[in-house]
Order: C-alpha cells, then structure tokens, then sequence
C-alpha cells in the first residue's frame, strides 16, 4: 500500500529532503485517511522515511472501501508526492 509512495521518497530524494517529503507525504496520507472511530487515523504513523498503516483494515480502505475516499489514500498520495517534488524542483 503505502510501499510505492515510501519507495518514490528514497529513490528520488536525498536523506535530507527524503526525511521533509516523508513528513509531507505523512501528513497527506493521514488527512485523506477516512475516519469514523478514528482507529485508522491513530494507527497511522511515520517511522523513519516510512508511512505506516498497522490496523487490520488499511489494505480495506486503500482499496477505497470508505466512501470518504474512494480512491483509498495511495494514488492520491502518490499524485501529491508528485506534485510536491515539482514544486521544490521549481525552486
């Protein structure tokens, strides 16, 4: 799930603005993470350059089981990270 953007993170980035793109990406991924109990919120978290979705139902939501985001939380992660290094590459 979550794979593909941390793998984008380290392949693209230095160890200096990776740790800053993690924290970004994190803070993406959480928001866009549907909540209604707050569990998958709470259970989501950064660990070094690694976003972590450790609840039993994060490939369920991913998948875009939630109506809150249909696309699940990856891709549009994934598209912001995108986003995100074109902007700081524009200076």
């Amino acid at each position: 799930m979550a794979g593909e953007i941390n793998k984008r993170i380290r392949e693209i980035t230095d160890a200096t603005q990776n740790t800053k793109l993690a924290e970004e990406a994190y803070k993406y991924f959480r928001g866009i993470t549907p909540i209604k109990s707050g569990n998958a919120r709470s259970k989501t978290s950064l660990s070094a350059d690694t976003i972590q979705a450790q609840y039993p139902y994060a490939q369920r939501l991913d998948n875009g089981y939630s109506k809150q985001a249909p696309a699940g939380m990856t891709k549009p992660t994934d598209e912001f990270v995108k986003q995100y290094i074109q902007k700081v590459s524009k200076g």
